[in-house]
C-alpha cells in the first residue's frame, strides 16, 4: 500500500519521479504527489486521484529540481484529499511516509503546544513538524535519530530538505525500503519495480535502519546511528514481463500466463530425468519436524488451507493454518519441531512479515513461499521458496496464487519422500503428473466464451454464494474472494456440508450459486448438497471436470468444464474459471480491474 519514490542527481527528476510513480500505481492509491528542492526552496504539487492527474497539474507548475521526492498515497488516517497527500511539508522539511504512525495523537498535542500549525489530518504531517523542531537546537542526524526514536508503528519514510541541496533521507521500521545506484545520481523506492527503469543496482534497508542519500554517495546507519555496509544486488534486466502487450489488463495477461509460469515452477523444481525434486538443500532433517504451521493473509491465507489438505493427505505431520493478522496476538505455543511457512505474493505483506519476525524471535523454523526473493520474509526466512511466477501487476492475484499451490504441493511431496510416508510408486506417478500440469491448464483457459456467457448474472445480484468440499472448499472461498474483489458483488464461500447448518437460508429465487463439484471422492456429497440449493430457487453454475459419466441432477442452470487430472491437482484447474467469471464480470460493469477500489498489491500496513 502506498508507494515512495525518491531522487538525488545533477539533473532534474520530476519526470523520472513521475514515471517512477506509474511503477508504483500496482500498489493501489488515492492520491500522489511530488516535491522538489530548487534554489533553496521547497515545492510540491499534489493531487486527488491517479498520477495523470497529477501529472497535469506539474505541467502547469513547471516543477523543477536535482533533489525530489514523490507518493502514490493509500488512504489510512484522513480522507482521500489534495490535503491530505503526501508528501507534507514545512519551510524546511519535506516528507514521504508509508505505514501507520500509532502515537501520532500524542505527538500532534506536544506540537501544537510548542507552536506547530497543522493542515492535514494525517498522522504524517507530525513527521515533518517533530524533524522541524529537532533542528532548531540538533544537527540533521542527531534530529532525524531522536525523531525515529519517537515514533511508534510502521513506516517507510523520504525526507528532503531545506538547507540540504544534495541530500535525501530514507528511514524504515516495517515498511519495505529499497536504495538504487545509479551514474551521478542515487535513488530511494518502495521497491525494486519502482526503481528497475532507472538502475539494476540494489541496497535494501533492514528494520531500523536509515540511509544518506546524496547524488553521488549512500550511507546506511543503524537505529544507534552507527554506520551499516550494505550489499549491492544485481536485478534481472528484462523488463517483457511488465508490459501490458495486446491484453486490456494486466489480469487478462496473467490469467494466460498461468500454464508458462506452472511449467517455468516445475522445471524449477522437478528433475524430469530422475523424477525427482530438487529441494536438495532444505536445511533440516526429516526427524526434526512433527508439524507444520501455514500461515498467510487473504489469497495466500488460501493457498495454505489448501496446502493442508496435501500436507495431511500426503504426510503423518499434525498441520494447522493461521491468518497472519491473528497469528501474533495470540498466545502461541512454540514449538522447536514445527516448521512454520509464510506464503505472501509479495513478501512483503505487513502482518505476515510480523509473524515471521515473531518466529525468529522464538527461535524457530521459518520458511517463507514468495514470488520477490528479494523481499523482506524472504530475506529475513531461514529457507525461501521461490514461486518463479514473474511480476504480477493486476491486485486481485491470478497466477501467484497456482504458483503458491504449486510450491506447497511439491513441498508436501518432498517432505513425504523424506519422511518415506508415501509409497515410491506413487510419489512417481504424483511427479510424472505435474508435467502434464501446464497444458492441462492451458486448455482450461478454454472455458473463457462459456465465463463471458454466464457473467451477466452475476453483474447485477444481492449476492452469491461458492460452494465445495474438500480440497474444492479453499477454491471456493478463493473465487468469492475474486467477486469481492473485482465486481464488488458481496460473494461468500462455504464447505458445502455447511449449508444446511444456516447459511441455506439466504438461498433465494434466482440466486446464482457456484458449485465446485469435481469427480474426487467427495462428488457425490456435493451434488447431493447442490440439490438442497437447487430445491430453493437458486442458478446453479457446476464446475466439474471433463468425464464420461453423465451427471445426475436436473435443473443445473450452466455446466463448465475443464480438463481432467489426478484429485490433487484438480484445484489448479477448477480455478481457472472462477478467476475468468471475476474478470468479466467487472469487465461488464465497467470498473477499474487492475485497481480495484480500497484495494492495494503490497498490503504494508497491519
Amino acid at each position: 500500500m502506498c508507494g515512495i519514490v525518491g531522487i538525488t542527481s545533477n539533473k532534474q527528476v520530476t519526470n523520472s519521479i513521475i514515471n517512477s510513480l506509474r511503477k508504483l500505481e500496482y500498489r493501489g492509491y488515492d492520491s500522489a504527489g511530488i516535491a522538489t528542492l530548487n534554489n533553496g526552496h521547497i515545492n510540491e504539487v499534489k493531487s486527488e486521484g491517479r498520477v495523470d492527474v497529477l501529472e497535469k497539474n506539474l505541467s502547469k507548475s513547471n516543477l523543477k529540481g536535482n533533489v525530489g521526492i514523490g507518493h502514490v498515497r493509500w488512504a489510512t488516517h484522513g480522507v482521500p484529499s489534495t490535503v491530505n497527500a503526501h508528501p507534507h511539508s514545512s519551510e524546511k522539511v519535506s516528507v514521504v511516509h508509508n505505514g501507520i504512525i500509532e502515537n501520532s495523537t500524542i505527538l500532534k498535542k506536544y506540537l501544537i503546544k510548542k507552536g506547530h500549525q497543522f493542515k492535514s489530518q494525517t498522522d504524517t504531517e507530525v513527521i515533518v513538524h517533530l524533524i522541524t523542531e529537532y533542528l532548531k537546537k540538533d544537527d540533521l542526524k542527531k534530529s532525524i535519530l531522536k525523531m525515529l526514536k519517537k515514533l511508534h508503528g510502521s513506516f517507510a519514510l523520504g525526507i528532503i530538505f531545506k538547507d540540504e541541496p544534495d541530500l535525501i533521507i530514507g528511514a524504515r521500521r516495517g515498511s519495505p525500503l529499497a536504495v538504487g545506484y545509479g551514474p551521478n545520481e542515487n535513488y530511494l523506492g518502495s521497491d525494486s519495480y519502482a526503481l528497475k527503469s532507472m538502475t539494476n543496482k540494489i541496497s535494501y534497508l533492514n528494520d531500523g535502519e536509515f540511509c544518506i542519500l546524496k547524488k553521488d554517495s549512500v550511507e546506511f546507519f543503524d537505529q544507534k546511528g552507527n554506520k551499516v555496509n550494505k550489499k549491492i544486488l544485481k536485478l534481472s534486466s528484462n523488463e517483457q514481463s511488465y508490459e501490458k502487450g495486446d491484453y486490456k489488463h494486466f489480469m487478462a495477461k496473467e490469467i494466460d500466463e498461468q500454464p508458462t509460469t506452472i511449467k517455468n515452477c516445475v522445471n524449477e523444481y522437478v528433475d524430469k530425468i530422475n523424477k525427482e525434486i530438487n529441494i536438495f538443500n532444505f536445511p533440516w532433517k526429516a526427524n526434526e519436524i512433527s508439524s507444520v504451521v501455514l500461515i498467510g493473509c487473504g489469497t495466500a491465507y488460501h493457498s495454505c488451507l489448501i496446502g493442508k489438505y496435501w500436507f495431511e493427505k500426503l504426510t503423518n505431520l499434525d498441520v494447522t493454518v493461521d491468518i497472519a493478522s491473528e497469528f501474533r496476538y495470540r498466545r502461541v505455543k512454540f514449538k522447536k519441531d514445527a516448521l512454520y511457512i509464510f506464503v505472501s505474493q509479495s513478501g512483503e505483506t505487513a502482518d505476515t512479515f510480523a509473524a515471521l519476525d515473531l518466529c525468529n524471535k522464538n527461535k524457530v523454523k521459518t520458511c517463507s513461499v514468495v514470488n520477490v526473493v528479494e523481499s523482506s520474509i524472504a530475506r529475513e526466512s531461514k529457507f525461501v521458496l521461490p514461486i518463479h511466477c514473474g511480476p504480477e501487476i493486476g491486485v486481485a492475484s491470478t497466477k501467484a496464487f497456482l504458483g503458491q499451490m504449486l510450491v506447497l504441493y511439491i513441498l508436501s511431496l518432498k517432505i513425504a519422500k523424506m519422511r518415506k510416508e508415501i509409497d515410491k510408486k506413487i510419489y512417481q506417478e504424483k511427479i510424472n503428473s505435474l508435467f502434464d500440469l501446464s497444458k492441462l491448464t492451458n486448455n482450461s483457459l478454454e472455458t473463457d466464451s462459456k465465463i463471458q456467457s454466464v457473467c451477466s448474472s452475476f453483474v447485477n445480484i444481492k449476492g452469491s454464494m461458492f460452494l465445495g468440499r474438500g480440497l474444492s472448499f479453499p477454491i471456493a472461498l478463493e473465487g468469492a474472494l475474486k467477486l469481492k474483489e473485482l465486481a464488488y458483488v458481496h460473494a461468500e464461500g462455504y464447505p458445502a456440508g455447511e449449508m444446511k447448518h444456516g447459511p441455506l437460508a439466504l438461498i433465494e429465487e434466482g440466486m446464482p450459486v457456484v458449485v465446485l463439484a469435481p469427480r474426487d471422492e467427495y462428488y457425490k456429497k456435493t451434488i447431493s448438497n447442490m440439490q438442497e440449493v437447487i430445491a430453493r430457487g437458486a442458478k446453479v453454475l457446476l464446475i466439474t471436470n471433463k468425464s464420461k459419466d453423465e451427471i445426475h441432477s436436473e435443473n443445473i442452470w450452466e455446466k463448465i468444464e475443464v480438463e481432467n487430472t489426478s484429485e490433487d491437482l484438480l484445484p489448479f484447474l477448477i480455478t481457472i474459471p472462477l478467476q475468468k467469471l471475476a474478470y468479466y464480470s467487472a469487465f461488464k460493469k465497467g470498473y477499474d480491474i487492475d485497481k480495484p477500489r480500497n484495494l492495494a498489491k503490497s498490503v504494508t500496513v497491519e
